[in-house]
């Protein structure tokens, strides 16, 4: 917003003449704080097409961890040996969580 520095500046006195009226009318005048809503709730409602799986049958073959691999304790993702960077605790860490 422009500011015009040339403008004519209302003095102290000025100011505390205002009426209360005056001031009522300016607080009534300007917007209210709009209620924001939580965007999982608006997509709650909505049901897109062919999204209906209830009557599919997922095949999924679990492997068990390998001697070789290691579940990262801060991406929770299935990685080679080779990629741990620090053991805390019994907990290990891949190099991407620690880099």
């Amino acid at each position: 917003m422009a500011t015009d520095y040339d403008a004519p500046r209302k003095s102290e006195e000025d100011l505390n003449e205002d009426s209360l009226e005056e001031l009522k009318t300016r607080r009534s005048d300007k917007p209210t704080a709009a209620v924001e809503e939580d965007e999982s709730d608006l997509a709650a409602g909505y049901e897109l097409p062919g999204a209906d799986l209830s009557g599919e049958e997922l095949l999924v073959q679990v492997v068990p961890l390998l001697p070789d691999e290691f579940t990262c304790s801060s991406c929770f993702l299935v990685r080679h040996r080779s990629q741990i960077a620090r053991e805390k605790d019994g907990h290990f860490y891949c190099r991407e969580c620690e880099g």
